[in-house]
Formats: structure tokens, sequence, C-alpha cells
């Protein structure tokens, strides 16, 4: 039985990974959190793990012997990271180097899927659409910065000491569970209160004309699991849908699937400056190089979010 470590599992993405490879994959999984974080009815190994602890991740990586760890521990907030950019440093780079320099001491000779973000890309020309993995980065902000930063680090790491590193960049994942600070659950979220009565049937909006790149959760981990398996070291890939949605169609879906008669109100506080009407994965690299394939449409994924916020809600 093949054994997976996840470092920094107890997020969105980290949960659903685990149950993936513990479940459909059949792998022997250890998720690792930190001590105030909580992994509830998890039906695989979970232990408390500080990534800036050199000592806590090599005992972790030795007594559990993964043949795949995949790396999703981060500071990700951007508005954090304006607030807190030492805190955004230290765990995304200080924390990548704690790793790879254990994975480069030890010799590590399985496979290891760093996770990057579509934000390193940044400032996005209308010649860049789709976007490649070779495209210029110009991170916007400071998360950005650092995740371009683990990704340059990484890519070195690979090459100078021989370790099969697979880099990502993902684009927006959505689904159910995602907190409603991210637009369609909150979407999903306001139109299953309106329907429950619990506010009037109206959805307070911001900018809905940006389109962008959304994949369901569940495909993004699924694709994750290939390319830890079928990536190249050393290599950067893209994982989104390769479609671009215009954030308007997907509130005209969701209230659609609902049903109910909910009016749009744009709040100027949510609207922020856009410098680019559209962004979108080419995903043409992930794959030619994996058998990873979409399973999931925009529109299941919507259904889904919006019976997980009416379970939710009572």
């Amino acid at each position: 039985m093949k054994k997976a470590l996840i470092i920094g599992g107890a997020g969105f993405v980290g949960k659903y990974l685990a149950e993936y490879l513990s479940g459909e994959c059949g792998y022997q999984v250890c998720s690792t959190k930190m001590e105030n974080e909580e992994i509830p009815d998890a039906d695989y190994e979970v232990v408390d793990m500080n990534l800036l602890v050199k000592e806590e991740v090599e005992q972790v990586i030795k007594d559990h012997a993964p043949d795949y760890i995949f790396h999703l521990a981060a500071q990700s907030s951007v508005a954090l990271s304006w607030s807190n950019p030492q805190l955004t440093v230290d765990v995304n780079i200080k924390g990548t180097l704690v790793l790879l320099d254990i994975l480069k001491e030890t010799q590590f000779g399985g496979s290891v899927l760093l996770i990057g973000s579509g934000e390193e890309y940044g400032r996005i020309l209308p010649e860049d659409v789709p976007i490649v993995e070779d495209t210029v980065l110009r991170p916007g902000n400071i998360y950005a910065a650092t995740k371009s930063c683990q990704n340059m680090i990484a890519s070195i790491y690979a090459k100078a000491y021989s370790l099969n590193l697979i880099m990502v960049r993902a684009f927006n994942h959505v689904g159910p569970r995602q907190s409603p600070q991210f637009v369609v659950s909150d979407f999903c979220k306001q139109v299953v209160e309106a329907e429950k009565g619990l506010r009037e049937p109206v959805i307070h909006v911001g900018n809905l004309k940006a389109e962008r790149d959304f994949t369901d959760v569940r495909d993004v981990v699924a694709a994750y699991e290939c390319l830890v398996r079928q990536g190249k070291s050393g290599e950067t890939y893209n994982v989104g849908s390769g479609t671009a949605y215009r954030i308007e169609e997907i509130l005209d879906k969701i209230i659609e699937i609902s049903g109910q008669e909910i009016k749009i109100e744009v709040e100027k506080e949510r609207l922020r400056p856009i410098d680019v009407p559209i962004i979108v994965a080419d995903i043409t690299k992930i794959t030619e190089h994996t058998d990873w394939h979409q399973t999931i449409s925009l529109e299941q994924t919507l259904k889904d979010t919006l019976d997980y916020w009416r379970g939710e809600l009572g």
C-alpha cells in the first residue's frame, strides 16, 4: 500500500485530498495540522506538526516513511499577507525550506508536490490569456510573491539535489464546505438564506463582469494525485478548468438552480480594482503529461454547494 503524507491538511483542499487518497485511491494517509486546528471525524491518521520546527518535520517523515508528500501548508490569505508579511514569509518560504532541506539531507526518494497559486502570475496582459506556465510572473501581493519564491526555490532544489519535486499553480477551486469568504460559496450561502427566510431575497455582490477559471475541488485533488505520480520533476503545472466563467453567469445559474425570485444589489465595499477582465489557465501541459481530466461540471458543483449550505443552515 502506498503511503501519502499531507503537510497542512486542515484546510478546505487538504481534507478533500486526504479523503480522496485514503478512499478512492486506497493510500495509507497521514495528514498534519497545527495544534490549534481540527480535522474532525477523520478516517485516516492525523498528527500535529509545526512546519517551522525542523525536528518535528523530520520525525513525522521518519515515522511515516511516505512514498508521496503533498505540501499544502501555507499562509494563504492575501489580506493577512499585507497585514503580516513576516508570518507569510515564515510559513511560505522558510517553512518550505525546512522541508526541502530535510528531503535533501535524507536523500528522499519519493515524489513531492508543492502547491502554489495562479496568483503568482499577477498582472496578466491581454496577450497572455490563456495563461501558460512559462508566462512572466508579476506577483501583485505579498502572498503571491512568497508562492513565486517557493516555486523558484523548489525548481532549483529539484535540479541541484536530484529531488523529485513537482510544482503546481492552482486557479480558483470551489465546492461544498468552502468558506463563504470565497465568491461562489458566498453566493450559494446568501441564496440559501433567502430560501429559508433568513434574509430578504436580495443578494449583495461586487464586480460581476470579471471572468475567472473555476474548478471543482474534487477535480483539483484528483489532479494533485495524478501529478505526484506522473508529473515531471522540476516542472510547474497549471491546475484549472481551462474555461473562463463570468461571475455574473455563475450567480445567474445559482439563482436558476434555486428557483427563487432574488434581487441583485451591488455594494461599493465589495468592489475592488480589477486590472484584468479575464483570467483563465492553459491546462495543455497537465493533460499531456498525466491521465487527469475533469469529471465534475460547474453546474454540478453549484448544486452540491447549494445543498451543502441547505444542510448547514438547517
